[in-house]
């Protein structure tokens, strides 16, 4: 799975208590991405602060939950668990079997440009935005469906061909 990835950080070893884990999860997350900022190929790396939830940025709960609307988002232990992958990934993307690639799409807020890191042995997904001056990290999840690894290779495959370097 890649020998630098850390250990899951499981809710058992936390005596299965949700508060006390949600306040570890934050503690990594706060060490790995405000106290001890990743940067991607030089360029900054930021979080989305706003809205903050029982005083924590939105990036944190959205790695750790899941679900289509963010008002409607439930935890999600297989993220939970992932807390210390995203910083590694991020800073070791040019490792072997870590697939990169970039995508735009049109949100509300106009076109966006997401850069997409992919562990795909870890089963685990990275997802930053483009910004002028930095990047935001986005999001972060576990990838273990199989329509969407097929989704994922056939959105690199596309880009590598349209870089001309497949």
């Amino acid at each position: 799975m890649g020998r630098w990835l850390p250990g899951l950080v499981l809710m058992s070893d936390y005596g299965n208590n949700w508060n006390r884990y949600v306040d570890v999860l934050y503690s990594f997350y706060r060490q790995d991405f405000v106290r001890d900022k990743p940067h991607y190929y030089g360029k900054k790396l930021s979080v989305k602060k706003y809205p903050l939830i029982d005083n924590k940025e939105a990036t944190f709960w959205h790695i750790i939950q899941e679900g289509e609307k963010e008002e409607e988002r439930m935890p999600d232990l297989r993220r939970c668990e992932r807390i210390r992958w995203p910083k590694v990934i991020i800073e070791n993307c040019e490792k072997c079997g870590i697939k990169i690639w970039e995508n735009d799409r049109q949100t509300k807020k106009g076109k966006q440009i997401s850069i997409y890191i992919w562990h795909e042995i870890g089963e685990y997904i990275v997802i930053l935005r483009k910004r002028v001056d930095y990047v935001l990290f986005w999001t972060s999840y576990p990838v273990v469906e199989l329509h969407r690894k097929r989704k994922l290779e056939k959105e690199y495959r596309r880009y590598k061909n349209w870089q001309g370097t497949l």
